[in-house]
């Protein structure tokens, strides 16, 4: 999902110099990872009332401004770097329209669904259910995906990120473990625990 090539490094070590083509060029390859994260990320209660897209403006923006300083003592990668801003921006997001907010949302209307309700996540909860089997069939798939969305909403939000990381954003465990701050060990342990809260859910009377 991320652009992690030698051309990406290239057009880093360009922009470390000042050069504002390649400033540009380098943020305009992120625009489309950066508007998937910030899909998973948003509250689907939100996102008929938010553009994801304005968002990453704001954060590309930001990290126009903050580029230079970054590029001095580079602490994480580029793109760990990217999704630290869209994850700030999403939670400073959701506040001011809580704050803004004068009656509650009507939980009973249709809602976007989750941008995580895609292709990849109906083999997650396939090789989840019946690892030797799979989903084949159209009705199939639509009930796994059903299931899915309903046990990923019912997982606490440190579950339900690092799943989504692993899976949609498909960053490595070392990446995963950059993000949280954490050993590569416990990364991996933290993401086989919500693994395994997802697969109770989603197969409640499996020993």
């Amino acid at each position: 999902m991320w652009p992690t090539n030698e051309e990406m490094q290239e057009l880093l070590d360009k922009a470390k110099t000042g050069d504002p083509a390649a400033v540009e060029r380098l943020l305009s390859q992120y625009r489309e990872p950066l508007r998937r994260v910030i899909d998973l990320r948003l509250d689907p209660a939100w996102a008929r009332r938010v553009d994801a897209s304005d968002i990453v403006q704001d954060v590309l923006l930001e990290a126009n401004q903050r580029l230079i300083d970054y590029l001095r003592t580079p602490y994480m990668p580029f793109h760990l770097w990217l999704r630290h801003l869209a994850q700030d921006r999403i939670i400073d997001t959701h506040r001011q329209h809580r704050l803004a907010q004068r009656r509650s949302i009507d939980r009973e209307q249709q809602i976007n669904r989750p941008a995580w309700a895609e292709e990849s996540s109906v083999q997650l909860a396939a090789q989840l259910i019946s690892p030797d089997r799979s989903p084949e069939s159209v009705v199939i798939r639509n009930e796994l995906q059903r299931r899915l969305e309903l046990a990923m909403l019912e997982l606490e939000d440190d579950d339900r990120d690092i799943i989504q990381m692993r899976h949609h954003e498909q960053l490595s465990n070392q990446e995963v473990a950059t993000v949280y701050g954490l050993s590569e060990a416990a990364a991996s342990m933290r993401y086989l625990r919500a693994i395994r809260k997802l697969r109770a859910l989603l197969v409640p009377d499996a020993e």
